[in-house]
């Protein structure tokens, strides 16, 4: 009976995996804007969004942060909305939106009722076509960034992590760097040069616009059309392609955090880039490492022996490159060494032995479930479609990327385990309270 239950819950799983095809249709315009619509019409909302091929990664090196500054600067206003009132109007006709900046990519989103479609269309048009960058903007935008900064970095335990790793990790390539960047550089930055970045990367080649949801597919081409397409084309955007040189042999490196009173053992790994299928088995290792109270480090490190607060593992993919994360926090009276070996014995364990057919079905399970809470809603679709298009160069992804994960075998996992996961290709990060480096 349990396995009829079980069976039964894994059919329901992939019946609606199945049932929530994404349908979409896409063009250019003449000035290289990518347009993708989806309608859906199970909600009375539209989701307007632009993401721009602009990240951390296009940035000079001595001007860091300018993609996530510009993700604050260009709700400043335009010409035609005044300093101020961009979320006034969202809020006034029952809206919300955002904006996030990656390594890679900066994405812009508007979410109306589905009768202010055009509204929104014309927002972000305005962003792109009239945006008023102006020093009284910088300067704001500056204490603003600032202090997300103290509070999400500065003063965040272990708000350092990720920084440290990328800096170790990369010599060249540009991801070296934080997404949000150095205020010293913004400091010294002058307005010309916000307005030299602005020129190069926001312009509609350099763009996928998204509209998503309750949309009249004729009206909005029309409104797309009326709102984007008199904006001028800028010149392509040229990218140098960085290469790292491979690591072979293992390396230490420590940072000293104000903030923790716990140390934290790091181990990082230089992975594939996302758009490969050795990115997706990496997210295979995460889930069985440390996805939930029942997964092995969770498990045996800090259910049954106790011996760690907090253990995890996950794949961060990007463009590019990616990087392999795993780490512990140690309870009283347990060292990072000892949280360390336990880590690496599970590993090991990937690469000489094959995952049971009961796991392995498991973690097909919860792809196939995250799959269908990835498209659950309009505003997860939409992302979802610009990221297909801008990062992986295939929008239909949105619904055959599941298929790719789905051919991923046991062999699979044990290959890409050893091939990415070895000792002598790694760093191991000593993040430790600041009073306590001396003692370690």
């Amino acid at each position: 009976m349990k396995k009829s239950i079980m069976a039964l819950g894994s059919l329901l799983v992939l019946g609606a995996a199945h049932a929530q095809k994404v349908e979409f249709e896409e063009f250019d315009l003449s000035n290289g804007l990518h347009v993708i619509l989806h309608q859906d019409k199970s909600a009375p909302v539209v989701v307007t969004a632009v993401m721009y091929h602009v990240g951390a990664k296009d940035e000079n090196p001595e001007r860091t942060g300018f993609a996530h500054f510009f993700e604050h600067l260009l709700f400043e206003g335009t010409e035609n909305i005044e300093r101020g009132q961009w979320d006034k109007i969202q809020a006034a006709h029952g809206g919300t939106g955002n904006a996030n900046t990656t390594d890679d990519r900066t994405y812009y989103y508007e979410l109306f009722p589905s009768n202010n479609t055009e509204l929104g269309l014309w927002m972000e048009s305005e962003r792109l076509l009239h945006p008023v960058i102006n020093q009284i903007g910088v300067d704001t935008q500056n204490e603003v960034v600032k202090e997300e900064k103290r509070m999400r970095v500065d003063n965040q335990p272990y708000g350092n992590l990720f920084a440290e790793v990328k800096k170790n990790m990369f010599k060249v390539h540009p991801y070296r760097w934080a997404t949000i960047g150095s205020m010293e550089h913004l400091d010294a930055a002058t307005l010309e040069e916000f307005l030299a970045f602005n020129k190069k990367f926001y312009v509609p080649n350099n763009a996928v616009l998204v509209v998503a949801g309750d949309i009249d597919t004729k009206q909005t081409k029309k409104w797309v059309e009326q709102y984007f397409g008199v904006i001028k084309k800028g010149e392509p955007v040229v990218r140098k392609k960085y290469e790292e040189a491979p690591i072979t042999q293992e390396f230490h490196a420590s940072y000293e955090d104000p903030n923790v009173q716990t140390p934290m053992i790091v181990e990082a790994y230089r992975t594939p880039a996302m758009t490969t299928k050795d990115a997706r088995v990496l997210d295979l290792i995460s889930s069985i490492l440390s996805d939930g109270k029942s997964s092995r480090m969770y498990k045996k490190i800090v259910d049954d022996k106790k011996m760690a607060m907090q253990v995890g593992a996950f794949n961060y993919s990007q463009e590019d490159y990616g990087l392999y994360f795993v780490y512990g926090i140690p309870m009283a009276g347990f060292t990072t060494q000892q949280i360390q070996k336990e880590i690496d014995d599970e590993i090991v364990k990937l690469q000489t032995e094959l995952v049971s057919e009961k796991e392995f079905q498991k973690l097909m399970n919860q792809v196939e479930s995250r799959y269908v809470s990835q498209n659950a809603s309009v505003d997860g679709v939409a992302e979802n479609l610009a990221t297909y298009y801008m990062l992986y160069g295939d929008v239909n992804l949105i619904n055959t990327e599941i298929d790719i994960y789905r051919k991923i075998t046991r062999e699979d996992i044990k290959a890409v385990a050893n091939k990415y996961l070895k000792p002598n290709q790694r760093l191991i990060l000593d993040y430790l309270p600041a009073q306590e480096k001396a003692e370690n």
